[in-house]
């Protein structure tokens, strides 16, 4: 996808960088410095030695669930099973990981091993890895273009239980319904009155652009590139998970900062049948907007 630069009303496309990284490791270092930024990650170390071999980068996410991170700069006909390999040996080694995060964020923060994933990033993938990844649940790519002299853009290529329907005015991501965990199981945890209300705020996120919805044990979450909310359901009301603690439509404070919680979302908003669902999603689209 071309990208212009605008000067005096006149377009020129900004041409691409061949050459823009090195090699590999200027690729994984420009990332690892900026995982937040860029993936909505935490970054948490690189280089990260294995039974075989080392990890690019590991992370954790504002869901924290631990993401692995494998960079290719050129040939990336392996890394599809290599981020394979490193899923495996971290699912089977989950003490390694627990302790690597009280190392560097602390013993508050509680890892949560529902959605772990695989995110692989590279400048395109061949149509083999394009149609296995087909078959796998925790596997994402990522595709970058670096533009001369200093713009880089990320594309999603393709989410694990993503679905793109017709409407081109949104793209929703309807995850897969496996055992309990689906939409039916999180709403039957509400009153009638709050899932009314839980259903007129997940269509209006629904139509924000880029944005898919996802269901765990803990909750439904929402994600562009980055989870920018998520939905945790209670008897009779909803507690909502936002980035940021503080936004500028929040005019009536219902935004409770729990940046100390350590949950990765910074703000909360107890979300109850009498809420006015418009403002409430205002807050929303803030985070949302956040991570665009």
């Amino acid at each position: 996808m071309p990208i212009f630069r605008i000067h005096n009303s006149k377009a020129a496309q900004v041409s691409v960088k061949e050459d823009g990284f090195g090699n590999e490791a200027e690729l994984r270092d420009l990332f690892a410095a900026n995982l937040d930024e860029i993936l909505g990650v935490r970054f948490l170390e690189k280089e990260y030695p294995t039974t075989d071999g080392r990890i690019d980068t590991l992370g954790i996410d504002e869901n924290n669930s631990p993401v692995i991170i494998e960079y290719k700069w050129k040939d990336n006909e392996e890394v599809l099973a290599q981020g394979l390999f490193y899923f495996n040996w971290l699912m089977k080694n989950k003490k390694h990981f627990e302790l690597l995060v009280d190392k560097k964020l602390g013993g508050d923060t509680k890892v949560n091993w529902e959605q772990p994933r695989v995110v692989l990033i590279a400048q395109g993938f061949s149509r083999y890895i394009l149609g296995a990844v087909q078959q796998q649940e925790n596997v994402e790519l990522k595709t970058y273009t670096y533009y001369a002299p200093d713009i880089l853009q990320i594309e999603d290529v393709y989410t694990p239980s993503a679905v793109k329907v017709s409407n081109h005015k949104k793209k929703v991501a309807v995850a897969k319904e496996n055992g309990e965990y689906n939409l039916e199981h999180h709403l039957n945890i509400t009153s009638p009155e709050m899932q009314k209300a839980a259903n007129l705020l997940r269509a209006k996120i629904l139509e924000l652009a880029k944005t898919t919805e996802h269901f765990g044990k803990s909750g439904i979450y929402y994600r562009t590139t980055k989870s920018f909310a998520r939905l945790e359901f209670r008897p009779t009301w909803i507690q909502l998970l936002i980035i940021d603690p503080q936004y500028k439509a929040d005019v009536q404070k219902f935004v409770n900062d729990v940046t100390k919680n350590k949950w990765g979302y910074r703000g909360m908003v107890k979300f109850t049948p009498e809420s006015n669902v418009d403002y409430i999603f205002n807050l929303v689209k803030q985070s949302y907007e956040s991570t665009l």
